[in-house]
C-alpha cells in the first residue's frame, strides 16, 4: 500500500483476512497471501505478458500476480492503466422492510 500513497482514488476494504483494493470505486485488486493481484484485462496484460495467473482463493477466477510491487512508478501506472477497462461496481440492492 505504501507505494501507491500518491495513486489518487484508492481506498481498501478488509474481507476475511484479506484485502479487496479499490481504484476510483472500482474493484482492481486483491493482497492474498501478501500477493498482489490485479484483474486480467487487455491492458495488464500488455504490461504483465509474463505474470503468473494465480486464483484468489479456492474456486475462483484467476489473477495476475504482480511482482514489481516495489516499484511505485510501475504500479501507479499499472492502476491507471487498467482503470478504464474495470467494470463499475454493481448497484447495492436495499433491503426491504416489512
Amino acid at each position: 500500500m505504501g507505494q501507491l500513497d500518491t495513486l489518487e482514488g484508492l481506498t481498501f476494504r478488509s474481507m476475511m483476512g484479506e484485502y479487496i483494493l479499490y481504484h476510483k470505486e472500482k474493484i482492481a485488486a486483491y493482497i492474498c497471501d501478501d500477493q498482489l493481484l490485479v484483474k486480467i484485462l487487455p491492458s495488464t496484460l500488455a504490461l504483465l505478458p509474463d505474470a503468473p495467473q494465480v486464483p484468489p482463493y479456492e474456486g475462483a477466477k484467476p489473477m495476475l500476480l504482480v511482482e514489481e510491487v516495489d516499484d511505485a512508478c510501475f504500479l501507479t501506472t499499472l492502476f491507471n492503466t487498467m482503470w478504464e477497462e474495470l467494470p463499475m461496481p454493481k448497484p447495492k440492492k436495499r433491503k426491504l422492510t416489512p
